[in-house]
């Protein structure tokens, strides 16, 4: 499982024109879901994305990381992205053979949601699949790699 969080100071996704999910001051998460992932990934990433130190105590004048999005109440936008799995090592279109399939991908993506919202935080979420237009604000810049690898690999 494959995450891109980014600190934003608000980000936004639209379907078709239509805004679909919206936050301010929080993260927003790209997620990409393995083959070979299970609950085990998903459970470990959910932890990262929720304790991870990203936010600088608004009392000390600096940007380093002392609080996590739940210490500062912050928001979650969730968006399913296959392409992190994209490999393009050989020729000039990208293959993705270690995407999940859909179904499955939908499945671990959605418990990935669910477990998030468990947090009491505010979660939005994209449109599972569909043809998306992501506005982010990027606070930092902070960008993030979050990846757990199964142990099937």
């Amino acid at each position: 499982m494959r995450v891109i969080i980014q600190r934003v100071t608000a980000s936004k996704v639209e379907v078709a024109g239509t805004v679909v999910g919206q936050i301010g001051r929080g993260l927003n998460l790209l997620v990409g879901i393995a083959e070979t992932d299970t609950q085990t990934e998903v459970d470990w990433i959910v932890r990262k994305c929720l304790d991870l130190r990203l936010f600088p105590a608004q009392d000390k004048g600096n940007d380093r990381g002392e609080k996590s999005v739940l210490d500062i109440e912050g928001e979650l936008l969730v968006i399913s992205q296959f392409t992190l799995y994209g490999n393009c090592r050989k020729g000039r279109r990208p293959s993705f053979d270690r995407s999940a399939a859909p179904e499955r991908a939908q499945k671990l993506y959605d418990q990935f949601v669910a477990q998030l919202r468990q947090s009491g935080l505010r979660v939005e979420t994209g449109q599972f699949g569909a043809m998306m237009q992501v506005s982010i604000e990027n606070d930092g810049p902070v960008t993030l790699i979050l990846e757990r690898e199964s142990a099937l690999n």
